[in-house]
């Protein structure tokens, strides 16, 4: 047996011994002991193997298999190959998603030398954006070696789950490999000894918060469904207000807040829903300037629920960090009027939130969000949220009707976004993705087809309005003369999509009027098809404009 296949057999079996059930490969030759490897475990029917030529691509569909709830594993080649993922590493990392990244390297004597695809830095690339990292030298002695590799990866898989304090999020391994890299035909013997099962400490007892302040529970994005379950949770045992974004886990029941962002900005500006004094945060808020403005308030007591790890305090305001929380009794008089306003202020505000997305004809994108969001509701499919104006449209528009919902959140990037709605329907099944233009097209090698692998089933919607719709409502778009914005802000790009969707093999449909839309978002997810629906991106701040003012009329007139 060469010592390069036991090197890879060892360390695929000890990973699925630990729980690893999907490999993401890209294929290359320095990482071709791997490739087999995971081919032989695959056909053993131990693991799912997934291959994708795009590296950046891979990374993302195995972060959307780890969103789904999987231990995952993404292989690559030496060279630029490992560098392709740094994308998805870094939104792992801020995101707490577990991602183990298995990055083949050429032997350490090497490095330095010159030597065709080898980067001296390449163990050390993803530093400090990683939970653990190893170096691995090409094997020697196999058999006096595999406990320490099997060692290696249970301290890999322990740091990627946060079993050790830190919060989960993703590892490196950098495995060196020498020649012969093709596979001999014996394997090492099944053994366990070096691998280590690690067990995470005991749920957190909950601190109970005091009664009398008038608190919101603001749920932000967190990819544990238990966070967003807990969020919920406390703002209904409590009856306190329930903000929660789309991607939190706690977008549904009676104290779910609909489009809050405008309601925050009415209680910037009038006062009328009653002076917040205390928030109690769950997950990582991204979306909204006036969640940030509450957060930041000195006048407001920030409670932050965080069991492991760093917590999210972008205002320098948190005044405690707790690992769970509860509230004992019955609210006061105070808490349950406070309560009673926002339930009736939620109600108006949604009312006229559908009253101006209702008065247009035209395909629009909080329309889409709404439609997108109810269709995923009737046939409880998933959904997957594009960055941008996508998940904002989400956050205005979609009823919290308690579905399912993934979105890269972490840095909010546009990176991936089709390669982490296939992984993620891959696992959880029948998935709608709601993406903007841009996000699309940035990561449209995604559609690659590969012979061997099935599409999932993947409704993408795509809201088209040809450029940066977000950049309508920001400061640049008033301010900085139109052929200025346009080429170098907004950046149109005119591409025929349904040509690159026949490029790649993908159906595509382009609904014309909203009856049209409506009745193919409804359609349940079947296979991979791309819905594009063409929009006007010169009514994107119009109608925000409309949606505020209308907004802030029924609170007031309440």
């Amino acid at each position: 047996m060469n010592p390069s296949t036991a090197l890879a057999t060892v360390l695929l079996d000890a990973f699925v011994r630990l729980g690893l059930r999907h490999l993401v490969l890209s294929p290359g030759s320095r990482s071709a002991p791997l490739a087999y490897a995971a081919a032989r475990a695959a056909d053993e029917g131990r693991l799912r193997l997934h291959v994708r030529v795009d590296e950046r691509s891979a990374g993302f569909l195995a972060l959307g298999l780890a969103r789904a709830g999987e231990l995952v594993a993404v292989v690559t080649t030496s060279g630029t190959a490992v560098a392709n993922l740094h994308p998805a590493v870094l939104e792992a990392h801020h995101a707490g998603v577990p991602l183990v990244v298995l990055s083949a390297d050429r032997p350490h004597e090497l490095r330095g030398s010159g030597a065709s695809q080898t980067a001296d830095a390449q163990a050390r690339v993803f530093l400090p954006s990683v939970r653990y990292s190893a170096d691995l030298p090409a094997p020697v002695d196999p058999a006096a070696q595999a406990p320490a590799w099997r060692s290696v990866v249970s301290r890999a898989v322990a740091a990627a789950r946060g079993l050790r304090g830190d919060g989960p999020g993703p590892v490196h391994l950098d495995v060196g490999f020498s020649d012969p890299l093709t596979p001999s035909p014996d394997v090492p013997p099944a053994s366990t000894t070096g691998l280590t099962v690690v067990t995470g400490p005991a749920a957190p007892q909950p601190v109970v918060l005091d009664r009398g302040p008038r608190t919101l529970v603001l749920a932000g994005d967190a990819p544990d469904p238990a966070t967003g379950r807990a969020a919920r949770e406390l703002a209904e045992h409590a009856g306190w207000p329930l903000l929660a974004e789309p991607s939190s886990g706690a977008r549904g029941g009676e104290r779910a807040v609909g489009p809050y962002r405008l309601l925050l900005d009415a209680e910037d500006s009038q006062g009328r829903l009653g002076d917040v004094e205390r928030v109690v945060l769950f997950g990582h808020p991204t979306l909204s300037r006036p969640v940030t403005r509450l957060l930041a308030r000195d006048d407001v007591e920030l409670v932050v629920v965080s069991p492991a790890g760093t917590w999210p305090d972008a205002g320098f305001r948190a005044a405690r960090v707790v690992p769970a929380a509860t509230v004992a009794g019955r609210p006061e008089p105070g808490e349950q009027e406070f309560a009673a306003r926002w339930d009736r202020a939620a109600k108006l505000a949604a009312d006229a939130v559908d009253a101006v997305v209702d008065e247009e004809t035209a395909l629009a994108g909080p329309w889409a969000a709404r439609e997108v969001v109810r269709a995923c509701a009737a046939d409880r499919s998933v959904l997957v949220v594009a960055a941008s104006n996508a998940v904002r449209d989400v956050d205005l528009a979609g009823h919290p009707l308690g579905v399912r919902t993934v979105s890269n959140r972490g840095l909010a990037g546009i990176d991936g976004t089709l390669a982490t709605a296939e992984g993620v329907a891959t696992v959880l099944g029948p998935t709608r993705l709601l993406v903007g233009d841009l996000a699309f097209l940035h990561d449209v090698n995604a559609l690659l087809p590969v012979p061997g692998e099935r599409r999932p089933d993947l409704t993408v919607v795509l809201v088209n309005d040809d450029g940066g719709g977000i950049f309508e409502t920001l400061e640049h778009a008033a301010v900085v003369a139109r052929p200025t914005f346009e080429r170098v802000v907004a950046t149109p790009h005119g591409v025929d999509v349904a040509a690159l969707c026949a490029a790649y093999g993908v159906p595509h449909v382009r609904p014309r009027t909203r009856a049209e839309a409506a009745t193919v978002l409804a359609a349940a997810p079947a296979g991979l098809r791309v819905v594009e629906l063409r929009t006007d991106r010169a009514a994107v701040r119009p109608r925000l404009e409309r949606v505020a003012a209308a907004v802030r009329a029924a609170v007031l007139d309440a």
